[in-house]
């Protein structure tokens, strides 16, 4: 493609101006390793969600994304409960508040608050740091492919993908190193508004150029209905005969069964908690747990509405536009291409070269956030508690930027072998993250649950994770079965054994040794206040503490989560109605937003404040108890 002076011009500005300013602000990061990690614990909540929401608008999930909807229409919202997207409901009802009363700078040292620091919790945290970099590695993958795709579809220099790619990500590192939390969540807030600005345009140009009756004759019937049954009934043989070839590899025919095998899936990974990654290091970084709650509450708005309407809009002019030269290529088409092809023609000079920089802007804050999510575990659980725990905070703060560098180094070799985004996003959603759950779920609801069953649950998870996705299809009866019905084998198997061979693992190393130190137990059940399995350690509380009061908000919990999802959803599927242009259904789905958007203010914000004055109550207690596993 030959992009205009002007859009080139456009790029190479934004790329100039987003070092210039994240190493302009980089100064902020360098008093000490929590201004470098966390900011300094000093960032507003809607400051920190957009910066998330920014992060996750990446160009390779957007490229999926595209690809999703062409094929599967508005069903294909459902799709994401792959990641799942709900679990930012799950946070924003209990998790991200449990997790901030922590106080930690990781999800490695939030281990001691919770196992102490004995044999299981140096082996437990050994494993969440291995999984942290492992996981890491895995998305900076992802992103690797994703940018480079699409630089090579646009950028006018002739390189290959990956050239592109370590040379976007050169550019971004030089800011993201140097400057820490402080440049990425300054540069990401920029970044979110090019790209919202831009994702606008795109998805009213989509309006403009494509009536409701055109897009009805280049789609399958049921493509603009967003619920389905037990099949997913979506017949393009007489459209794009390549498009049913992809479903039928993809897996996603027996549609109800997909769907509730994501449900399952999503929410035991929700309830364990974010993972190791920049969505945990945001929370972290809240000023307090009713800030971290709210940060996880705005990313579902910010993030949902300009990004489908940017979604949506190519989509539809590709499927309108584009499906003849889709179907001259046959089942050669790389429909994750759909995105830049659909840039490419039907965005005007000018626009694409904002849009272009926005879109590059949404991979540099993925890119920037998952490689600042990575040093803390190396400098500060690893170098500062086991090498030299008194070292000066400077020193801390250079191994951190050497820290960074390695992992940038380690994922662009990686990267650079990576043949797929979907393979990627497969082996992180199904095989990494159910070697993650068990463990991750355990621990806040189980009193009994210890560092040697984390521990052995993870190990045994990871293993699997690695080992299923190979063994599997060499198994003749696994073959026949997935050959008679064909479904996703990542969601349909691999993910429920390696969560299941993980739970062994938990249960094995938890009743096989001896339960945590008792005041580890009860100092972690007094500043978390989780619910769950934790009745002889609230005894036992009590016992030392008769006001203290449990928690009590399990079924509050749950019916905000059912209404949580429902909202998020609507949320999703409100932009796309808004650009096909089906108004009746925009507006039902905006009055069901509205309604939950009511409920959940009574239900959910409304009690945030109880749960704050409790905090703020209990504070001066808490803050005269030095910590057991200190």
């Amino acid at each position: 493609m030959n992009l205009q002076f002007i859009d080139i011009a456009i790029i190479l500005a934004y790329l100039a101006a987003s070092v210039v300013i994240g190493y302009w602000v980089s100064h902020r990061a360098s008093r000490d390793m929590r201004a470098y990690f966390l900011g300094g614990n000093v960032m507003p909540w809607y400051v920190l969600g957009i910066s998330n929401a920014s992060g996750m608008f990446d160009i390779s999930g957007t490229m999926l994304l595209v690809y999703w909807m062409f094929i599967y229409g508005l069903k294909s919202v459902w799709i994401p409960w792959l990641w799942p997207t709900f679990n930012q409901v799950f946070l924003m009802v209990y998790l991200s508040a449990w997790l901030r009363r922590s106080n930690v700078m990781t999800g490695a040292e939030w281990i001691k608050t919770r196992f102490g620091t004995g044999r299981g919790a140096q082996l437990a945290h050994l494993i969440v740091v291995i999984y942290a970099f492992v996981s890491i590695i895995g998305f900076f993958s992802y992103g690797f492919k994703g940018i480079g795709k699409f630089a090579a579809t646009f950028l006018p220099w002739h390189l290959s993908p990956n050239q592109y790619a370590t040379i976007l990500i050169a550019i971004t590192a030089i800011y993201v190193i140097k400057g820490g939390m402080f440049s990425v969540v300054i540069t990401e807030v920029i970044q979110f508004c090019i790209l919202s600005v831009a994702s606008f345009a795109v998805g009213i140009i989509a309006m403009a150029k494509v009536s409701p009756g055109t897009l009805q004759h280049v789609v399958p019937a049921g493509w603009d209905q967003i619920f389905f049954g037990w099949h997913l009934n979506l017949d393009w043989s007489s459209l794009i005969v390549a498009a049913n070839a992809k479903i039928a590899e993809d897996g996603y025919g027996i549609y109800g069964f997909f769907v509730m095998m994501l449900l399952f899936k999503g929410v035991l990974i929700s309830m364990a908690g974010p993972a190791p990654n920049y969505d945990m290091q945001r929370v972290l970084s809240s000023k307090d747990a009713r800030e971290a709650s709210m940060m996880s509450s705005w990313v579902n708005v910010v993030l949902t509405f300009p990004r489908y309407f940017l979604i949506t809009g190519l989509t539809v002019l590709a499927l309108v536009f584009f499906s003849d030269q889709i179907r001259a290529m046959g089942t050669n088409m790389d429909f994750e291409l759909v995105l830049p092809y659909a840039l490419g023609r039907f965005v005007p000079t000018g626009l694409l070269g904002f849009l272009i920089a926005g879109l590059l802007a949404a991979f540099m804050s993925n890119f920037a956030a998952t490689v600042n999510a990575a040093p803390p575990y190396f400098v500060n659980d690893i170098y500062k508690r086991f090498i030299n725990p008194n070292a000066s905070p400077r020193t801390y703060v250079r191994l951190s930027y050497l820290s960074s560098f390695a992992v940038v180094v380690v994922g662009v070799l990686i990267g650079w072998y990576v043949t797929s985004v979907n393979s990627v996003v497969l082996w992180i959603v199904s095989g990494l993250w159910g070697g993650y759950t068990a463990s991750n779920a355990l621990k806040w609801y189980w009193w009994r649950f210890n560092g040697y069953g984390y521990f052995w649950g993870m190990v045994t998870g990871i293993a699997s994770s690695l080992i299923l996705p190979k063994l599997l299809p060499g198994i003749s009866i696994v073959r026949g079965l997935l050959q008679a019905h064909p479904v996703n084998a990542d969601v349909a198997l691999v993910f429920p054994l390696t969560f299941a061979l993980s739970l062994v693992g938990c249960l094995a190393g938890t009743w096989l040794t001896k339960p945590e130190d008792e005041e580890v137990l009860k100092d972690f059940y007094r500043r978390v206040r989780p619910w769950g399995f934790w009745g002889p350690i609230l005894a036992k509380v009590r016992a030392e503490d008769p006001t203290f009061k449990r928690n009590k908000d399990f079924w509050r919990d749950m019916f905000n989560v059912v209404v949580g999802i429902t909202w998020q959803i609507s949320l999703v599927a409100l932009p796309i109605y808004i650009v096909i242009q089906k108004f009746r259904s925009a507006a039902l789905t905006a009055a069901i937003i509205a309604v939950t958007s009511i409920v959940l203010k009574f239900t959910w914000y409304n009690h945030l404040k109880v749960r704050e004055a409790f905090d703020q109550a209990s504070a001066p207690r808490r803050a005269a108890e030095p910590l057991a596993t200190a």
